[in-house]
């Protein structure tokens, strides 16, 4: 009896180790080039309020923290930093304009706690 009860305490200790370092327990990223351990640790890392995290797909990814709707002013910051001026929302999607052109970025909730931002490629120029 005690012998069965230490093999499944080790067995359930391995797999709590395992699910911590997978971060199976959040969602599924949209992109597919980084995994939730590499996201997580670029974010908590960084010193700024917003990181690239990938290109893929033709779209630079972000990711930054909701912080109760805080990441609003952080996007449009990011994007006036090169020039985008905000026009407005329309749910997930921030519609910015630049000589004539309009970009759309469009976020979505990852956790509670974090917001990937999607911005089509060669926003910068």
């Amino acid at each position: 009896m005690i012998k069965r009860l230490t093999i499944i305490s080790i067995i359930a200790v391995i797999l709590v180790i395992v699910a911590y370092n997978t971060r199976f327990y959040y969602a599924t990223l949209p992109i597919e080039s980084v995994n939730k351990k590499e996201v997580l640790q670029s974010i908590n890392e960084s010193p700024e309020p917003i990181e690239k995290i990938a290109n893929e797909d033709g779209y630079d990814w972000f990711i930054t923290r909701s912080n109760q709707g805080e990441y609003r002013e952080t996007l449009k910051e990011m994007m006036g930093e090169h020039g985008w001026e905000f026009e407005y929302q329309d749910g997930s999607g921030y519609f910015f304009e630049k000589e004539g052109e309009t970009l759309i970025v469009t976020t979505q909730m990852w956790t509670g706690e974090y917001v990937i931002v999607q911005v089509p490629e060669g926003w910068k120029r």
